[in-house]
């Protein structure tokens, strides 16, 4: 099966405070968009792969291991709670630059979740993804909603907001420069 993990804009970004737990809380509205990444997943038989997950990439490149990677994490997030997940082969094609604040990695993280559990009638509720999202990442619950939401604590707490932007054209202006948002937020005061 494929889908297509969509990207996001943060409509304002308020960073209220610092937490104990090194993250920080903040206000912002994300707003889902149209540019996307390609993701399939494929079940291979028992006899085509000794390994439960083959993940390969094309497209943009990405920063980090495969083994890092937010889907990879998300394969086995699930695999620990359903360990008869069968094997799969999972190839993402990157067009969401990375490190630009659009959420891509986040996205795909939440797409292999969701389509996981529909391709092998897993039952897990819409809650329960959500759970699983964040784990993965502060942003990734969004992208099981994936409708504009106002985001509060980490991004992490969501309500939807009735929001349309069709109206207008939203330009995306990227310059090529990675800025990995860990280290962007360990460095505000």
């Amino acid at each position: 099966m494929i889908v297509f993990p969509n990207s996001k804009i943060n409509l304002g970004l308020h960073i209220l405070r610092k937490r104990p737990d090194g993250y920080h809380d903040l206000e912002t509205v994300f707003y889902p968009l149209t540019l996307t990444d390609v993701l399939e997943i494929i079940p291979l038989g028992s006899h085509e792969s000794s390994t439960p997950l083959l993940f390969t990439v094309s497209g943009a490149e990405l920063q980090g291991s495969p083994s890092s990677n937010l889907c990879v994490r998300a394969f086995e997030l699930l695999k620990k709670d359903f360990p008869n997940l069968p094997a799969v082969k999972m190839h993402l094609h990157k067009t969401i630059p990375s490190g630009a604040g659009l959420g891509g990695g986040s996205a795909d993280a939440a797409f292999t979740l969701q389509l996981l559990n529909k391709m092998f009638s897993l039952g897990i509720p819409t809650t329960q993804l959500l759970v699983y999202a964040n784990e993965l990442g502060s942003d990734c619950p969004f992208f099981i909603i994936n409708k504009p939401c106002y985001a509060t604590g980490r991004g992490e707490m969501l309500a939807e907001v009735q929001l349309d932007l069709s109206a207008y054209q939203v330009v995306l202006v990227y310059p090529g420069i990675h800025i990995d948002t860990g280290l962007a937020f360990q460095n505000i005061t």
